[in-house]
């Protein structure tokens, strides 16, 4: 890879990352119900899995969408279904008191990472790299995109989390938590708009 076309990725990887989106949302989201501390592992889940995603999507994946589009179809309407859900259960959710922390928990990590699995953004930007840094999708290609998101994912993707942390203290009342949640529950629909209407 040349150093131009390294450089290229890095910004793509950043850019990609950092825009919003519903891992970004979602952490935003974790950062100001449970805070920063609780909100690592499911950062964790979205950097690493990412990662990975990108290496299989390099390995394979990619080859078998391009000779059964219809399997990319079905992965697109699972993925706006499930990305609903999520926009109900961030609506819904509440900031645990006491009596609630029991209850109420953030995203783990093994369920962050399988979410990349069904996250239409995260799939974009998998297909996109290997498809324009990797063309000739050789290992060692595969290996420097996946291993330059990983750089670049990660610490993009925390900044979400500390900022819905910090918005935590402007959310101190119900009232204001629950507008913010149905803010959140409503940009991550509108961040399906692209998926469905390409």
């Amino acid at each position: 890879m040349t150093f131009d076309l390294l450089l290229a990725l890095i910004a793509f990887a950043f850019v990609s990352s950092i825009s919003p989106g519903p891992n970004n949302l979602m952490l935003m989201s974790s950062g100001a119900n449970f805070g920063f501390k609780r909100t690592i592992p499911h950062m964790l889940g979205v950097g690493l899995g990412f990662t990975f995603m990108v290496v299989l999507v390099g390995i394979g994946l990619m080859q078998l969408f391009n000779n059964y589009p219809v399997m990319y179809q079905i992965l697109k309407y699972v993925s706006v279904s499930y990305l609903v859900y999520l926009a109900y259960k961030i609506a819904t959710a509440s900031k645990p008191d006491n009596s609630q922390n029991d209850k109420a928990k953030p995203i783990t990590f093994i369920q962050a990472a399988a979410f990349q699995w069904v996250n239409p953004k995260a799939w974009t930007m998998a297909l996109t790299a290997i498809s324009v840094y990797s063309p000739s999708q050789q290992m060692e290609s595969i290996a420097i995109v996946a291993l330059v998101f990983g750089l670049v994912n990660l610490p993009s993707v925390s900044l979400w989390a500390v900022l819905g942390q910090q918005l935590s203290k402007i959310l101190s009342t119900n009232s204001r938590l629950r507008t913010f949640n149905f803010s959140m529950a409503g940009l991550l629909l509108l961040s399906l708009y692209p998926v469905i209407n390409p």
